[in-house]
């Protein structure tokens, strides 16, 4: 790292107010993006209440880790966002002049070590990774979310409340069950059936044993709060 001087105070150094200041109007501008996208995908204002309820509950922190777990799972949300257009915003709602919002964008230094920044709080996307044929779940840092012991993979898109974590249906030998991506593999409807789908109203989940719909809750019921159209990820 590059040793802060006199000469290149301005260009290195980022005052922890500012840095505080510009995450929060980053956050309020991400969050508008997300409420954007809602309204474009359902034309539904409830669902965009919802959503802005939910992240009115959190901190400043944990509305950051919201957002990207939406995103992580509604990758679209931000199909074509120009982040720097993002920073710009969040520099203009911080600075008090016009001369100033100028200066702080003009500096490439700063305007790149934001745009890093927010690329890291709010890009986390987790990967499919496949093991001796068979597949698993990563986050964005590596650590593993589900081990690699299952024939197919389903995460579920939430479009509502991005604070609860949906159960993934999952096969496993020739069997379909779901588990939650928690580390543990644990799982929350055994692997009996031979088909799970995803529906858009409680209880979720339609399970079939060969051409028999039959009831399926999943446990603990606390996971399932969200409608969850569906995401299917092809073997490899």
């Amino acid at each position: 790292m590059e040793k802060i001087t006199q000469e290149n105070f301005d260009q290195l150094y980022v005052d922890p107010i500012e840095q505080r200041q510009i995450d929060h109007f980053v956050c309020k501008e991400m969050g508008r993006q997300i409420h954007r996208y809602i309204k474009a995908m359902s034309g539904r204002k409830c669902i965009m209440e919802k959503f802005e309820e939910q992240l009115s509950k959190l901190s400043e922190a944990e509305k950051e880790e919201a957002i990207a777990r939406y995103i992580d799972l509604n990758r679209k949300a931000i199909s074509g966002l120009d982040f720097k257009l993002v920073v710009a915003r969040a520099f203009a709602n911080y600075c008090d002049t016009f001369e100033y919002m100028v200066e702080m964008i003009n500096n490439a230094q700063k305007l790149d070590f934001y745009l890093k920044r927010v690329k890291a709080k709010y890009i986390q996307f987790h990967e499919v990774f496949e093991q001796d044929g068979k597949f698993g779940i990563r986050d964005h840092r590596g650590q593993q979310l589900v081990s690699p012991q299952y024939e197919f993979l389903r995460t579920c898109y939430t479009y509502v409340d991005d604070l609860v974590t949906m159960p993934i249906i999952a096969q496993k030998d020739g069997k379909m069950g779901l588990i939650l991506p928690d580390r543990h593999d644990t799982v929350v409807a055994e692997f009996v059936y031979d088909d799970i789908q995803l529906r858009d109203e409680p209880p979720y989940f339609d399970a079939f044993i060969g051409k028999k719909k039959v009831p399926l809750v999943p446990t603990p019921a606390a996971a399932l709060q969200a409608p969850a159209p569906q995401k299917k990820h092809k073997e490899k």
